[in-house]
C-alpha cells in the first residue's frame, strides 16, 4: 500500500487532468475500502445509543431476514460487519445507518473492476451481493409480536416503513392513492402513534413539569375529595402547596412556564430535525459553488467534456439531497408543532376544568375557545420558524463571506443593504406584533359575545335584539378588520423589501463594484454565482422578521393561557371566614362561622342577594378566602341553582360517569318525579339532551341535576334552590322523597338553598343569610320564639304558602303531579314527533353532527369569494403581477447582456447606463410587488368581511329549531377557525400562488431561451407534475375538511366544560372529563397528522421534479457549450436551480388556497338552512304605538311543529280583551306553551290566524312583532356588558326611565350601591348576580319597554316570598292597563285574574273566571282542590 501511496501525488492526470479519467490503485485499495468500513465505526456508537432509549425488542424471523443475513454472510469483502449482522435479530427493524452503509459500498465495489478474469468475476460477485443487500434494505424487516399494536385498528404505516420509504414518504401513498379514487372518510385514516397520542404527551409534560400550574390544581381538587379523617393534614399540604403556588405565579406572569415544559418535552425530538436543517445549508451552499465550476467550464472551450457532466450531476445529487433533509427538517418540525398543540389544548383544559371565579369573569367561554383555535397556530408556527432565529443570522454571513470572494469589499455594499433591511423589518415586525394583540383582542371579544348569543338567543328572539346584538358583533369584527388592515399594509411593505432584497443587493454590489474601478468587469461567473448565493439569501432574511414576529406571538399566546387557578378546599366553615368573589374584590360572606354535623338537613334562607349561593360556593371552595378556614370530610354532591345539562342522553346525564345499577337508578328516577317523564321521551332514558338542555323544561332540567347528585350518593349534598323551578307538588314530593327526614338522603348531610317556608320546620338547623352574614342561625321553634326579624317573616308570608300544599299529600295521583311546562317544553315535542318517523336507533338522536363534504371544492366557491372582492380590484392585481413578472424578467436578461458583454482593454463600455437600465427595471418590480400585495390584501378583507356578515346574518335568521339541532361548537367553529383562514390564509394563499406561477413562467421563457430542446423535458415534467398534483389536491382537501368537522367537537367541550366547571369538581369527575378531551383532541389529531404529512410527500415528489429540470438544463448547456455563452449559461442554470422550489410552492399555495376555500364552503353553507320569515316587510309600517289596546284573537288558529306531525293547537278561537288577566293551565303538552310561542311567532301558524289589534300578526315582521310586545321567561339570562346594556341595548331610553324601572323591580338601591351603578360590568351569563337578581333584571326590562301585551312564564321562581309578594304586587299595579297572559306553575298568582284558560290536548277545554271554573267543578276545579286552594 505505501508503495502504491508513494506515487499517488504525480497521478493527477490519471484522475483529473485527462479526457478519460480513472482513479489510482492507492484510493481503490485504500480509501473505496476502508470508507464504508469507517462510516460503520463511526455510526454504531450512536446507533447503539439510539437503540437504548427506544425499546424495539427483538426483530421477527422472516423470510426477509433470513435473506438479508444470507446475503451479509456470503459478503467476503465486508471487513467489518458488526452492526449489519446484528440487527437482522436484535435492533430497529429499519435502520438508516445500514442503508447508508450498504449504498456507500455498492459504490465504492463499483470502481474496483478489473480486466483480469478472475478479479473480474470476483467484482461481479460481489457487487452481486453488495446490490442485493442494498435492494434488501429497502424494505423493512418485521417488528416482533409483542411490538405490534393488538388494540389498534388502523396502524399507521410510518411504524413499519422501510429507511428509504421514510425519506422519500412512500409509506404515504397509499392514502393518496385511496384518496384519489374516492373521497376520504374518518374511519380511513390512521390511528395516531403511541407518541402522538394526548395520554402519552400529557404525561411526558407533566413528567417534566410536575409543578405546572393547571395539573397541579386538578390533582389538588381531585385529591381532596379523597381525604379522610385527617385535617391536620390537610393544612400541612396547603400550606407547602400556598408556597410553591407564590413562586410558581411569580414565574407565570412572565409567561415562559410554558414555554419552558414545551422546550423540556419535546426538544430532543427538536434537535434531530435541526440536525437535518444544518445538513440541509451545507449542501445548499454547496450548489453555487459547483455552479462556478460549470460556468467556468463553459467559458473554456479546452476542458473535457465530463467534467461539465460531472458538475451537472454533482449539482443535481446535491440539489435531490438538499431537498430530503429539508423535508426531514420540516417533518420533523410539524410533528413537534402537532404534539405542541396537543400539549397546550390539554394543559388549557385541565386549567379550564380549575378557572378561578375571578379568572371565570376575565377568561370566558369565547376566549378559551379562542385559545385552543387561533392560538395553538401561533406556537405551531414559533415551532417551524424558531431555528431561524439564530440560524438565519449565520446564514447571511455565510451568503456574504462568499460573495466577498467573488466581488471583494463591494461586498460590504450588500451587508449594508441588509443591516438596513433588517431594522425596517424588525420595526414592521414590532410593529405588526402590536397590531396583532390588538387584533386579537379584538377577536376574543367577538367569540366570547358570539358564544353567549348562541347560549340566549331564545331570549334574543323573543326581545327581538337580534340587531342590537348583531350590531355588537360587527363592531368588534370592524376593530378587527381595522387592525388587520395596518398589519397587511406593514406585512406589503415587509414583503416588497424582502422579494425586491435581491435586487436591491445586487444593485448594490454590482453598483459599487463596477463604478469604484473600470477594470472591475461583470462576467457570467461573478454575475450569476452571485445572483445564486443572493437567492440564498432571501430566504433567511424573510425567515428571521417572520421568525421574531411568530416567537413573540408565541410568547404572548403563552402569557395568555396563563389564566388563573382556584386554591380548592371544602367544607366546614370556621373561625370567621371572609371570603370574596375575586382577590381584590370586596368580601361577599364575612364573619361566617358554622359547622354542619354528619346527616343534618340545614337550611339556608334569606333575601335575594344576602349571599345564600355565595356560602355554598364557598364551601365548595368556588370563592376566594380572604380568612378562617374551610374543610370537608366526605365526598360531595352539588345541585346548582341554575341546573348545568351536557349535551348527552338522559340516561348519561344522571349517571354521570358512574356504574348503572338499575334498581338504585329506578329508585332515583322515582324520587326525582321523572318516571312521567321518561315516557313522554322518544328513546326513554336514551333520548339526546340538546346543549344546556334546551329541549327540556326548566323543571324538567332541574329534576334532572337533582337526580345526578342523589344517583352520586355522596356523602355530602349542596342543594343550590332545586326547588324553584318545580311547582308545589313536585316540590313536595321532592322533598319528601329524596331531601327530607324520610327522604333517600335522610342519613346524609344535606345544605338546602330555599325560599320555601314550608321545609324549614323540617330543617335540623336554619341559618338566616343577610348581606353576606350569618344573621341568626338555630332549629325553626328556636327562631320563632326568638322574634326577630326570621320570625316576623315566616307569619308574613306563610300563610300564603300554606295554600300551595296540598292536604291531601297521600291522595295525589303521579298524572297529577307535572304540570310543569314552560316556553321549552314545545320544542321536545317537536323533536319528539321528528324522531318518530326515524329507525328506532336513531330516536334518541337530536344533534346534527358536522359534516364534511366530498370532493373537490366547487367552483361556484370561488366564484362567490371573487364575486365579493370584485372585478375593479381582481383586473388590477393580475396586471400587476403580470407588469412585476415582465420586470423582472427584463433585469435578469439585462444581467445576461451586461454579463457577456465584451471587455475592451479591460473594461466594459457604459457601465453606468447598464446600471441605471438595471436599477429602473428593479424599483418596478418592487413598486408592483407592493401593489400587488395591498391589493390582494384589501381584497381578502373586503371578502371577509362580507362572508362574516353573511354567516352572521344567516345563523340569526334561523329558527330555534336549528339551534337545537346544531352544536354550538359547529358555529363557534365557523366564527372563529374558519373565518380566521378567510381573514388570513386564502389571501396569503393567494399572493403565493400568482407570485410563483407568474415566477415559473418567466423561469421556463429564460430556460426555452438558452435551450429550446430543454421543451423536450420540460413538457413530459408537466404532464407529470399535472398527475402528481391532481392525486395530492384530492386527498389535501378531503383532509382540510375531515380536520375541520373534527375541530367542531372540542369546541363544544371546552365550552360545555367551563360552563359546568363547578360541578365536575364538586363530583370529582375531572379524570374522566379529561379523557373525554384528550379522544376529542386525539380523534382531530388523526386526520392534521396525515394533512402535513401529505404537504411532505407532495414537495419530495415535485421538488425531485424540478432537481430534473436543473439536470436537463445542465447537460443541455454543457452539449451545447460551444454555441451557448456563459451569461445565458448562468441565467438558465440559475434560474433552473429555483424551479425545484417555485413548483412545490405553487402546488403547496393552490392547496392551501383550496384547503382553505373550503372555509368559504363551510361558511357559507348555512345560508342553504331554512330561515325564519323576514324580521321587517317594506311597505308594511305599522303605527308607533301599535298594540294600542293589547287585544288579542285567534281565529281557527292551528300549530304544527313540522308537517305531518300530531297538531299541538287545534281550532283555537280566543278573544282576548284589552286590559284583561288570563292565566293558562293544563298539563304536560297540553299546548299552553304553544300559544305563547305561536303569538311570538316563533313557530309558525300551520292553519288560522292571530290578531292583534286587528292586525294579522303573520303578515308584519318579526322584529315589528316581537320589540312590541314583552315576555318575561322563567330562565334569567343576562349577557357580558354593563347593566343599562342589559336592560336597553337600543339606548332608547333615558337614564331616568332605566332607574325608574328598576326602582319598581325592587334593584334600585341594589344598583345604587354598585361602584359603577348602571355601568356595572355583567359577566357572562350574569354570573357576578344572583339568580333572583337576574330575575328582577329580566322584571325590570319588562318594565322598561311596557308594552300592552306581557306574558308570563313563572318569573318569580328564583325569587323569595318576600320579593314575590312585591313583584306580583308591581306587576298587577305597573301593567293594570296591559294585557297579561301568564303560563300558570303556581295556581295561587292567577286566581285574582279575569279569566283562566284550561288546554288539554290542544284544545281550549274551560274558560271562564277562576270563581265559575271552580263552582263547574270541572278540571280547573280539580287542580285547585290538589293545590288546597278549593
Amino acid at each position: 500500500v505505501f508503495e502504491l501511496c508513494s506515487h499517488c501525488s504525480t497521478n493527477w492526470n490519471l484522475t483529473w487532468f485527462t479526457p478519460n479519467p480513472d482513479l489510482t490503485e492507492c484510493f481503490q485499495h485504500t480509501v473505496l475500502v476502508w470508507f464504508p468500513c469507517f462510516y460503520l465505526w463511526l455510526c454504531a456508537p450512536f446507533y447503539f445509543l439510539y437503540l437504548g432509549f427506544h425499546d424495539y425488542g427483538r426483530i421477527s424471523v422472516s423470510s426477509l431476514c433470513v435473506t438479508k443475513t444470507v446475503s451479509q454472510r456470503s459478503d467476503h469483502e465486508e471487513t467489518s460487519s458488526t452492526l449489519p449482522q446484528n440487527t437482522p435479530t436484535t435492533g430497529e427493524h429499519t435502520a438508516g445507518q445500514r442503508f447508508d452503509h450498504t449504498l456507500c459500498s455498492s459504490l465504492c465495489v463499483l470502481q474496483s473492476c478489473s480486466r483480469d478474469s478472475v478479479r473480474s468475476a470476483a467484482f461481479f460477485t460481489c457487487f452481486s451481493l453488495q446490490l442485493a443487500q442494498l435492494i434488501l434494505s429497502c424494505f423493512a424487516d418485521q417488528r416482533s409480536d409483542d411490538l405490534k399494536w393488538v388494540d389498534v385498528k388502523n396502524p399507521c404505516p410510518v411504524e413499519d416503513a422501510s429507511f428509504l420509504s421514510k425519506i422519500l414518504f412512500w409509506w404515504f401513498s397509499g392514502l393518496v392513492v385511496k384518496g384519489y379514487r374516492s373521497p376520504l372518510k374518518a374511519e380511513d385514516l390512521w390511528s395516531l402513534r403511541k407518541e402522538d397520542t394526548s395520554e402519552k404527551i400529557i404525561v411526558i409534560s407533566n413528567f417534566y413539569n410536575t409543578e405546572h400550574l393547571g395539573f397541579f390544581f386538578m390533582k389538588m381538587s381531585y385529591s381532596t375529595t379523597q381525604l379522610g379523617d385527617s385535617v391536620t393534614a390537610l393544612g400541612c399540604r396547603i400550606t407547602e402547596q400556598t408556597q410553591l403556588l407564590h413562586k410558581l405565579r411569580q414565574e407565570q406572569s412572565s409567561g415562559f412556564l410554558l414555554l419552558r415544559t414545551l422546550a423540556k418535552t419535546f426538544g430532543p425530538f427538536f434537535l434531530t430535525g435541526t440536525l437535518c436543517l444544518i445538513i440541509h445549508d451545507a449542501f445548499m451552499f454547496s450548489i453555487p459553488q459547483v455552479l462556478s465550476l460549470l460556468l467556468s467550464f463553459v467559458g473554456d472551450k479546452d476542458v473535457p467534456l465530463w467534467k461539465g457532466y460531472l458538475f451537472a450531476f454533482t449539482m443535481f445529487l446535491l440539489s435531490c439531497l438538499q431537498s430530503l433533509f429539508n423535508h426531514q427538517y420540516m417533518y420533523s418540525c410539524f410533528t413537534v408543532g402537532m404534539r405542541v398543540k396537543t400539549a397546550v389544548m390539554g394543559l388549557v383544559y385541565r386549567k379550564a376544568l380549575v378557572i378561578s371565579s375571578a379568572a371565570r369573569r376575565t377568561c370566558t367561554v369565547g376566549e378559551i375557545v379562542n385559545l385552543v383555535s387561533a392560538d395553538t397556530q401561533k406556537l405551531m408556527d414559533f415551532v417551524v420558524y424558531f431555528n431561524a432565529v439564530w440560524l438565519a443570522p449565520i446564514e447571511i454571513g455565510l451568503c456574504l463571506f462568499f460573495l466577498w470572494q467573488r466581488l471583494g469589499p463591494s461586498a460590504l455594499a450588500g451587508i449594508t443593504t441588509v443591516i438596513l433591511i433588517f431594522p425596517l423589518n424588525g420595526l414592521i415586525a414590532k410593529m405588526r406584533s402590536k397590531l396583532q394583540e390588538v387584533q386579537m383582542k379584538y377577536m376574543d371579544g367577538r367569540i366570547k359575545l358570539m358564544t353567549e348569543i348562541l347560549s340566549g338567543i331564545k331570549i334574543l328572539k323573543f326581545y327581538a335584539w337580534e340587531k342590537a346584538f348583531e350590531e355588537r358583533v360587527l363592531g368588534y369584527r370592524e376593530k378587527e378588520l381595522k387592525a388587520l388592515k395596518k398589519s397587511q399594509i406593514l406585512y406589503s411593505i415587509s414583503i416588497a423589501s424582502f422579494n425586491s432584497s435581491t435586487f436591491l443587493i445586487a444593485f448594490a454590489m454590482f453598483g459599487v463594484y463596477v463604478l469604484i474601478d473600470e477594470k472591475n468587469v461583470l462576467d457570467a461567473q461573478k454575475v450569476f454565482v452571485s445572483m445564486a448565493l443572493i437567492n440564498i439569501l432571501k430566504t433567511p432574511l424573510s425567515q428571521l422578521p417572520f421568525a421574531m414576529s411568530t416567537t413573540m406571538q408565541a410568547s404572548l399566546t403563552a402569557l395568555r393561557s396563563e389564566f388563573r387557578s382556584s386554591d380548592f378546599s371544602r367544607i366546614h366553615l370556621r373561625s370567621d371566614g371572609t371570603f370574596s368573589w375575586s382577590r381584590d374584590g370586596p368580601p361577599c360572606l364575612r364573619r361566617i362561622s358554622v359547622k354542619v354535623p354528619r346527616g343534618c338537613l340545614v337550611a339556608v334562607v334569606g333575601h335575594v342577594g344576602s349571599g345564600k349561593s355565595s356560602l355554598l360556593s364557598a364551601m365548595l371552595g368556588e370563592t376566594e378566602k380572604k380568612s378562617g378556614n374551610v374543610t370537608v370530610k366526605g365526598s360531595v354532591a352539588y345541585v346548582p341553582q341554575q341546573a348545568w345539562i351536557q349535551n348527552a342522553t338522559l340516561r348519561e346525564n344522571i349517571v354521570f360517569g358512574q356504574e348503572k345499577k338499575e334498581s338504585w337508578y329506578q329508585t332515583v328516577l322515582e324520587a326525582c318525579a321523572l318516571v312521567r317523564d321518561l315516557n313522554i321521551l322518544p328513546a326513554r332514558d336514551a333520548t339526546e339532551i340538546g346543549e344546556k338542555g334546551l329541549n327540556l323544561s326548566g323543571g324538567q332540567k332541574q329534576r334532572v341535576s337533582l337526580a345526578r347528585a342523589v344517583y352520586r350518593n355522596a356523602d355530602i349534598y349542596l342543594l343550590d334552590d332545586p326547588l324553584s323551578a318545580v311547582d308545589a307538588q313536585v316540590g313536595q314530593h321532592i322533598f319528601d322523597r329524596v331531601i327530607g327526614p324520610k327522604g333517600i338522603l335522610k342519613n346524609k348531610t344535606r345544605v338546602l338553598v330555599t325560599h320555601g317556608l314550608n321545609f324549614l320546620p323540617q330543617a335540623d338547623l336554619i341559618l338566616v343569610m343577610g348581606d353576606g352574614e350569618i344573621t341568626e342561625t338555630g332549629s325553626y321553634i328556636e327562631l320563632l320564639n326568638r322574634r326577630n326579624a326570621f320570625a316576623d317573616f315566616v307569619q308574613t308570608f306563610a300563610g300564603n304558602e300554606r295554600k300551595e300544599i296540598s292536604t291531601n299529600k297521600g291522595k295525589l295521583r303521579m298524572s297529577h303531579k307535572f304540570i310543569i311546562t314552560s316556553l321549552y317544553f314545545p320544542l321536545l315535542v317537536y323533536f319528539t314527533g321528528m324522531m318518530l318517523e326515524q329507525d328506532q336507533e336513531e330516536l334518541g338522536k337530536l344533534t346534527e353532527a358536522d359534516k364534511a363534504h366530498t370532493g373537490r371544492v366547487k367552483l361556484e366557491m370561488y366564484v362567490e369569494y371573487f364575486r365579493t372582492i370584485g372585478l375593479a380590484l381582481i383586473v388590477p392585481i393580475v396586471f400587476l403581477y403580470a407588469f412585476q413578472q415582465a420586470a423582472s424578467l427584463g433585469y435578469n436578461y439585462w444581467l445576461r447582456l451586461w454579463a457577456d458583454d465584451p471587455v475592451i482593454n479591460g473594461t466594459q463600455a457604459d457601465a453606468d447606463v447598464k446600471l441605471a437600465v438595471f436599477g429602473a427595471l428593479g424599483i418596478a418590480q418592487g413598486v408592483a410587488i407592493f401593489g400587488t400585495t395591498v391589493a390582494i390584501s384589501l381584497g381578502g378583507i373586503i371578502a371577509s368581511r362580507h362572508l362574516h356578515m353573511d354567516l352572521l346574518s344567516n345563523v340569526l335568521h334561523s329558527p330555534m329549531a336549528f339551534f337545537e339541532s346544531t352544536p354550538s361548537g359547529n358555529l363557534l367553529n365557523r366564527f372563529s377557525k374558519e373565518v380566521d383562514a378567510i381573514d388570513c390564509m386564502i389571501p396569503d394563499g393567494f399572493k403565493m400562488m400568482l407570485g410563483y406561477v407568474f415566477k415559473l413562467m418567466e423561469v421556463c421563457i429564460i430556460v426555452l431561451i438558452a435551450t429550446p430542446f430543454a421543451g423536450l423535458v420540460i413538457l413530459p415534467l408537466t404532464l407529470f407534475y399535472v398527475f402528481i398534483q391532481s392525486f395530492y389536491v384530492a386527498t389535501s382537501c378531503q383532509l382540510r375538511r375531515l380536520e375541520s368537522v373534527s375541530r367542531s367537537p372540542i369546541y363544544t367541550h371546552f365550552n360545555e366544560t367551563v360552563q359546568g366547571a363547578s360541578v365536575i369538581r364538586a363530583f370529582g369527575e375531572q379524570p374522566r372529563f379529561i379523557l373525554q378531551a384528550n379522544g376529542r383532541v386525539d380523534h382531530n389529531q388523526t386526520s392534521y397528522f396525515p394533512r402535513f404529512v401529505a404537504t411532505r410527500w407532495l414537495a419530495v415528489n415535485l421538488e425531485f421534479l424540478g432537481n430534473l429540470l436543473v439536470l436537463a438544463a445542465a447537460i443541455l448547456s454543457v452539449t451545447g457549450k460551444d454555441t451557448l455563452s456563459p451569461g445565458i449559461v448562468g441565467l438558465a442554470v440559475s434560474h433552473s436551480l429555483q424551479v425545484t422550489g417555485i413548483l412545490s410552492w405553487i402546488v403547496r399555495a393552490w392547496t392551501d388556497v383550496e384547503n382553505n376555500i373550503v372555509s368559504v364552503e363551510r361558511v357559507k353553507e348555512y345560508a342553504e338552512t331554512p330561515k325564519e320569515a323576514p324580521w321587517t316587510i317594506e311597505n308594511r309600517s305599522l303605527p308607533s304605538a301599535w298594540p294600542q289596546t293589547g287585544s288579542i284573537e285567534f281565529q281557527q288558529y292551528g300549530l304544527q311543529y313540522r308537517r305531518g306531525l300530531d297538531w299541538a293547537l287545534k281550532e283555537i278561537t280566543l278573544n282576548v280583551q284589552e286590559r284583561e288577566k288570563v292565566g293558562i293551565v293544563g298539563r304536560t303538552g297540553a299546548g299552553k306553551s304553544s300559544l305563547a310561542l305561536g303569538i311570538f311567532r316563533i313557530l309558525e301558524a300551520a292553519k288560522g290566524e292571530i290578531y292583534i289589534d286587528g292586525v294579522n300578526i303573520a303578515q308584519i315582521g318579526l322584529q315589528d312583532l316581537r320589540s312590541r310586545i314583552t315576555i318575561i321567561p322563567q330562565d334569567p339570562i343576562l349577557f357580558s356588558g354593563s347593566l343599562r346594556m342589559n336592560l336597553d341595548p337600543f339606548d332608547g331610553y333615558s337614564d331616568e326611565d332605566v332607574w325608574r324601572a328598576l326602582e319598581l323591580a325592587h334593584l334600585k338601591n341594589f344598583v345604587s350601591g354598585l361602584p359603577d351603578k348602571l355601568n356595572h360590568e355583567c359577566s357572562e351569563g350574569g354570573e357576578n348576580l344572583s339568580l333572583g337578581q337576574r330575575q328582577l333584571v329580566c322584571l325590570a326590562r319588562a318594565l322598561l319597554r311596557k308594552t300592552k301585551i306581557l306574558v308570563l312564564d313563572e318569573a318569580t321562581a328564583a325569587v323569595d316570598l318576600e320579593t314575590d309578594n312585591l313583584i306580583q304586587s308591581t306587576i298587577r299595579t305597573q301593567f293594570e292597563d296591559c294585557t297579561v297572559l301568564t303560563i300558570a306553575h303556581r295556581l295561587n298568582t292567577i286566581m285574582d285574574y279575569t279569566r283562566v284558560i284550561v288546554m288539554d290536548n290542544g284544545y281550549i277545554t274551560e274558560m271562564d273566571s277562576p270563581t265559575n271554573l271552580i263552582a263547574q267543578r270541572g278540571q280547573f276545579y280539580c287542580m285547585c282542590r290538589e293545590a288546597g286552594l278549593a
